[in-house]
C-alpha cells in the first residue's frame, strides 16, 4: 500500500521559513519522481516543486523560484521542500505526490499559513 504523509507545516510570519516532509512507503522510493502542490482556499491545486528520482533534475513554479528549494533523502524515504521568505500568498495545504503509471498517490496534506 502507497502511503505519503507530509509533515512541518504550521503558522509563520511573513519572511519566515518552515520545512516540509514527506515520507513514503510502498514504493522504491528511489526509482520515482517526486513533487509538492499547493492548494489554497477556493483556488485550484497548483504544481509547486517537482524532483526527479535521483534528484538531478529539479523544477520550480515561477511563484516560489529563488524562495523554496525540494530535495530528497533516498536512505529514508523522504521529499523535503525548504521555504525560505514566506509570503502570505503562500498560504495554502501543501500535498507531495509520486505516480506509478498513469496512478497519483497523495498525502493528506500539510496546512502552511503566513500571517502576522
Amino acid at each position: 500500500q502507497v502511503q505519503l504523509v507530509e509533515s512541518g507545516g504550521g503558522l509563520v510570519q511573513p519572511g519566515g521559513s518552515l520545512r516540509l516532509s514527506c515520507a513514503v512507503s510502498g514504493i522504491i522510493f528511489n526509482i520515482h519522481g517526486m513533487g509538492w502542490y499547493r492548494q489554497a482556499p477556493g483556488k485550484q491545486r497548483e504544481l509547486v516543486a517537482t524532483i526527479s528520482s535521483g534528484g538531478i533534475s529539479i523544477n520550480y513554479s515561477d511563484s516560489v523560484k529563488g524562495r523554496f528549494t525540494i530535495s530528497r533523502d533516498n536512505a529514508k524515504n523522504t521529499v523535503y521542500l525548504q521555504m525560505n521568505s514566506l509570503k502570505p500568498e503562500d498560504t495554502a495545504v501543501y500535498y507531495c505526490n509520486t505516480r506509478l503509471g498513469v496512478v497519483a498517490y497523495w498525502g493528506q496534506g500539510t496546512q502552511v499559513t503566513v500571517s502576522s
